[in-house]
């Protein structure tokens, strides 16, 4: 039995209980994007091995669907607390492979574990209804019951937190599950099994294959698995719900984002400037909640230029696990250079260059890229439209607040949205009109707890049931109605 990295770093499968060696044609280095230094590689699944690990997890299924619900949340108990103990090794082999800071990485643990803890309460959670005397000397009872063997795909740039929006939620429920983590950071999904293994699942309830688009395109169509859970881009995200849907699964497809915060004349600008840097720049942008665009109201823009271009000024750019580091390099070389491309895009579209990340003091070796804030944007600009995913920053103007709430909603996206301000009219106004699903106000980054769900609109999700909290049981449970008579004799 191999381990969870084995033989020359290799990111191992781990199904039905086991570390076992993928058998597909195909592996993938894995760098240290601070460094572009190799720390491994990751082997591709074949198909005979999605075969197995969605037959051992289906096995798996007929006692684990039957298993008392206090059962069944006892390994999830023992997660929790094994994540809690092993959160900073955790967060080390995060940051060796993604490139964000520590104290990101160790926030996204901590988001993770929220939704374990929400989890292990499915007792009350899985409850539906009971009504006696629905009708003459009938009573009815609804009860949810899980779907089968479920499967999530998730991207890179949330490596931890991601696979934890679904598999507290869908083994809890009854379901087993698998998992196909993104290809360029497998070892923490690999770490995040071993704990699962250590806190005693009974073997195939959780399972990780390893692989690329042909993976995914034959897990969300196998006969075996009965849901899928899916967060990337829009065009991916919009293929998966097409596709998966129409061979018959439940889908929940999370796509990409273009997020916007309004900046109302009547909001503190100071905490304005540092809550949206912070929104545009950490995870050095590479975060489905960033708001890389911020609407200004003309009678502040000038400060508020000023103000957040200091504020993204005094950033410390370099290697996550260096202390005084605010942000951390891009994920990979081909991903800068995709950055790169907007930029100079933006320039080209005679965009107002406020602060020139290219220019900026930067590590030698990575694929490091300080914050770039263009000023007076087009909102029909290319930069203002597309997702980045990048430290890249838009501003535009907008003439009153009516205007910014326009130019927010002729987005084709809608994840988030933010307002900044001191008004209680503006903020209510904000929260009826504007086109998001997840909506903040004087918070710069609206990321939901988890025991509420995850929102999104627009080209930003494709589905009907969120991530997170009561959506995600609804999502992994059918829910059945039992009508019985029992006349008084």
């Amino acid at each position: 039995m191999v381990g969870p990295i084995g033989d020359g770093e290799v990111a191992h499968n781990y199904v039905g209980g086991e570390w076992r060696e993928a058998t597909g044609d195909e592996s993938l280095d894995v760098e240290n994007p601070a460094t572009g230094e190799r720390v491994g590689s990751v082997a591709f699944s074949s198909a005979d091995d999605e075969d197995e690990a969605i037959a051992l997890a289906n096995e798996a299924f007929e006692e684990w669907s039957t298993t008392a619900v206090e059962e069944r949340i006892q390994p999830l108990f023992r997660l929790k607390a094994l994540l809690e103990e092993h959160q900073e090794s955790l967060a080390e082999v995060l940051v060796t492979e993604h490139g964000k800071t520590k104290a990101e990485a160790m926030g996204e643990i901590r988001r993770g574990i929220e939704n374990v803890e929400v989890a292990c309460g499915i007792p009350t959670m899985m409850q539906a209804g009971h009504l006696p005397h629905a009708a003459p000397d009938i009573d009815e009872t609804a009860v949810r019951q899980p779907l089968g063997t479920v499967v999530a795909v998730t991207p890179f740039n949330f490596p931890a937190m991601i696979p934890l929006w679904f598999l507290p939620y869908a083994v809890a429920t009854g379901n087993t599950f698998v998992l196909k983590p993104s290809e360029r950071d497998p070892f923490t999904a690999n770490r995040i099994a071993s704990l699962v293994d250590e806190a005693g699942f009974p073997d195939g309830v959780v399972n990780v294959v390893h692989g690329g688009p042909d993976t995914v395109n034959r897990l969300i169509t196998h006969d075996g698995i009965e849901a899928v859970s899916f967060v990337g881009s829009t065009p991916i995200a919009k293929h998966v719900y097409e596709t998966a849907a129409g061979a018959g699964k439940r889908v929940q497809a999370q796509g990409g984002a273009k997020n916007h915060v309004v900046v109302s004349a009547n909001a503190d600008l100071q905490f304005a400037a540092e809550q949206t840097c912070s929104s545009a720049f950490a995870n050095a942008g590479q975060r489905c909640l960033a708001n890389p665009v911020a609407v200004v109201e003309d009678e502040v823009y000038d400060e508020f230029a000023e103000r957040l271009v200091e504020e993204a000024e005094s950033m410390e750019i370099g290697p996550g696990l260096e202390e005084g580091t605010d942000m951390g390099p891009l994920v990979s070389g081909p991903h800068r250079e995709s950055v790169l491309e907007y930029v100079e895009t933006g320039v080209e579209e005679g965009a107002e260059v406020l602060l020139d990340g290219r220019e900026q003091a930067v590590p030698e070796s990575g694929y490091h890229l300080g914050p770039t804030v263009f000023g007076d944007v087009d909102p029909d600009a290319t930069i203002a439209r597309e997702e980045i995913f990048g430290p890249v920053l838009a501003l535009i103007r907008a003439e009153d607040f009516g205007d910014a709430l326009s130019l927010v909603n002729r987005s084709q996206f809608g994840n988030a949205a933010s307002l900044f301000t001191s008004a209680g009219g503006e903020a209510r106004r904000f929260r009826l009109e504007i086109d998001a699903g997840n909506v903040g106000v004087n918070v710069g980054t609206a990321a939901a707890m988890a025991f509420f769900h995850f929102g999104g609109d627009k080209d930003s999700f494709f589905g009907d049931l969120h991530a997170q909290g009561d959506d995600a049981v609804r999502f992994y449970t059918d829910e059945t109605v039992y009508i019985e008579r029992w006349p008084d004799n």
